[in-house]
Order: structure tokens, then sequence, then C-alpha cells
């Protein structure tokens, strides 16, 4: 069985890492579990980030002949088509075509609508999105909040599918045993007792939501108490590095240590050392970095935003506080590393929730019961 992928914001195999690229493969990684090729349709990519309506016409202009690639790309042969990832800046703008013409189900992953966009710079963009959730047979919403806002395009409300967010739990779960190696190894490497608290922040550090989210942090750290002995690791760089440190070393001098960028595996190793994941969450659709924590038994402490909701469960594998709201977010940070046996307790349940209900093997069968759903298996 084969479906034709395509992920209009940036492609699976692009070199940049992103968490976007991550789940598209992540994807093709739970087709593949069940038998489903997943060749790549196209490689365009349709951001459009400017609100510009020539760009977006453009972009629609092309549609027909870049159906007609995809399908030439394609060799003719597939059983549907999947686009995964679109919203008003990235339309899909040509696979219900290219579906139609090989006259294959049309479906759609993490697709989201807004309705204030419309009339405004991306209207365009937007009615192709509305367009493009017509005429899917079936959308998995990895963000529940996403539903709200599909569910009045469509005529019949079984087409949308709650998929919670998913990744392969096999480097984080297989650090889980070295805990004791991976604490003493940090400890040398910052000069702190092997007893440390270790808060632990991953996200990328550009502007926008993730520099939202690390000054909210900041402000949070202000507030946090000096015992017991703690330290904050932060894993992450890009443009906005020296400023965000600058932030998080005023709000708590001598407590804070940058790892920068880390690979899959000596990020694992990180969460199999620390204690606590923290992260505010401003504007987080969900975050995969929450998910990864959780999957080597950490509990998380979030803002509650976005589907933050759905990758962490609030009194059972973590604690979620107001948005914006420092002062919940230190005293829920407070709580856990004072309270020895509710962290412990929050992070044996992550990691056991994770690899039930989002694990790949957890997504593959989600995947085998939608095609079953809608006729394709």
């Amino acid at each position: 069985m084969r479906a034709a992928f395509y992920a209009p914001l940036k492609p699976p195999d692009h070199p940049a890492p992103s968490g976007d690229r991550r789940i598209a493969r992540l994807f093709r990684a739970a087709f593949a579990r069940i038998g489903v090729e997943t060749p790549l349709a196209s490689d365009f990519r349709s951001r459009e980030p400017k609100g510009d309506p020539a760009a977006q016409a453009r972009m629609m202009g092309d549609g027909v002949a870049r159906a007609g690639a995809a399908i030439e790309a394609l060799g003719g042969a597939a059983d549907f088509w999947f686009t995964y990832h679109l919203y008003y800046k990235a339309a899909d703008w040509f696979g219900p075509e290219a579906a139609a013409r090989m006259g294959i189900p049309y479906v759609l992953a993490e697709a989201s609508y807004a309705p204030k966009r419309a009339g405004g710079p991306w209207d365009l963009s937007h009615k192709r999105v509305a367009h493009c959730v017509r005429e899917a047979v079936a959308i998995l919403c990895l963000n529940p909040n996403d539903a709200a806002c599909l569910a009045p395009l469509l005529d019949d409300q079984s087409t949308l599918i709650d998929f919670p967010p998913f990744l392969d739990t096999a480097p984080y779960a297989d650090v889980v045993n070295i805990r004791a190696e991976a604490r003493a190894h940090i400890a040398a490497e910052t000069g702190t007792d092997a007893n440390t608290l270790w808060l632990l922040a991953v996200g990328m550090m550009r502007g926008g939501d993730k520099a939202a989210s690390y000054a909210a942090l900041a402000d949070a750290l202000r507030l946090m108490p000096d015992a017991p002995d703690w330290r904050l690791l932060v894993v992450g760089d890009g443009p906005e590095r020296a400023s965000i440190e600058a932030q998080l070393l005023l709000a708590a001098p001598g407590l804070v240590h940058f790892a920068g960028s880390l690979d899959e595996a000596a990020l694992a190793r990180i969460y199999a050392a620390a204690d606590i994941m923290v992260w505010p969450a401003q504007g987080e659709a969900f975050g995969m970095a929450m998910l990864e924590a959780q999957a080597s038994g950490l509990p998380v402490v979030a803002g509650r935003t976005g589907g933050v909701h759905s990758v962490v469960a609030d009194g059972q594998s973590g604690l979620l506080t107001p948005l914006g709201d420092a002062r919940a977010f230190a005293a829920a940070v407070q709580h856990l590393m004072e309270d020895d046996a509710t962290r412990q307790a929050f992070g044996r349940s992550a990691a056991a929730r994770v690899a039930a209900t989002q694990s790949l093997d957890a997504a593959a069968m989600r995947l085998e019961t939608v095609l079953t759903r809608i006729n394709i298996r």
C-alpha cells in the first residue's frame, strides 16, 4: 500500500531540523510499521510568511501544474493522499486536485483553520485551507483545540479524528537505567553536588513564542526559593540565545547552566539525569520536548495552553498552571521539588502513559484503525 505524502510547511527530508519535520518523519515511520509506503509527492514549501496576496495567487495559479508534477513523481500510483500540517500560512495548493485526478481519498493531519484570517492579507490561503478541509475524508487532530474551528466546515463530524501526538519512545526508555551514571556526569560537568535537583528546559532560542516562554520562565525563576538545592539546565540554541541566556542568568544568578543544542542521544541522557521538566509553553501547539521528557520518566510543569493538555496529564504526569501566571508556575515547581513521593509517582505515570498511548506502535495501530474506517484497508 502507498500513501502520497506531502508536508506543505517543510518536507520530511529538509536539512534543517524542526518539530514540524520531526513529526512528518514520525508519521512516515508509523505508516511503515503497518506496511504503508510513503513516497514524497512533492517537496514544494508553500509557506507564505508576509501575507502577500500576489504570492498566494501565484501558488494558486501553479496548483494544476504542481498536481501534475506530483502525480508524475508518484508514477501515477498511490492508494491515498496524506497531507501533514497545513494552516493559513502554508496551504496545500494541489493535493486535493491530485487526489481527485488519481481517484484516491484525501487525508489530512494537523490541519488548523483560523476564521479571524478571513478577509485579511492571507485570505486566499485561508480560503484554500477551508477547501482542503472540506475535501478530506479524514482529518487527524494532534491538537484537540483545532477541532472547534474545523467542525463548522464539515457536514460529517466523524471526519475529525482525535490523534494524540506521539514519538518513538525507545531512545528515552533505554536511558532510564543509566540515571545514576547520567546524574554523576552532569554533576561533574557543572561542579554541583550529586544530590542537586535538576530542572530542565528544552526549546529553540528564537523569537516569538519560544522567546516568550523563556521570558516567562525567567519571571518564575525570580520567585523560586533557595532551598532545596536546585539548578536549571537549558538545552537549546538559536538567534536569540544571547538575550535569553542573559534573562535567565539575571533571574537566577549562579543557578542556570546552558548545554546548547544536543542530538537525540545526548538529549536522552540529559532527560535521564534531570528531575523536572519546566516549560511555560507560551503559544505551544502541544510540545514534543515535553512528550520526550515524560517518556524518560520526568514529570512536567507547563503552562495550560494550546494542546499541552493532550501531552501532559494534569495531576497525573505533571502540573499545568494558568498561562502567564509566574507565581503559580513557581509554586508548582516548588511543590514537586519538595514532594519526592509525588514527583517520582508523576514520573512513573508519565513514562507508562506515553509508552501505552503515545508511542510509535500506538500511533501505528491508530493509523490502521483510521485506514480501515475510511475503507482504504
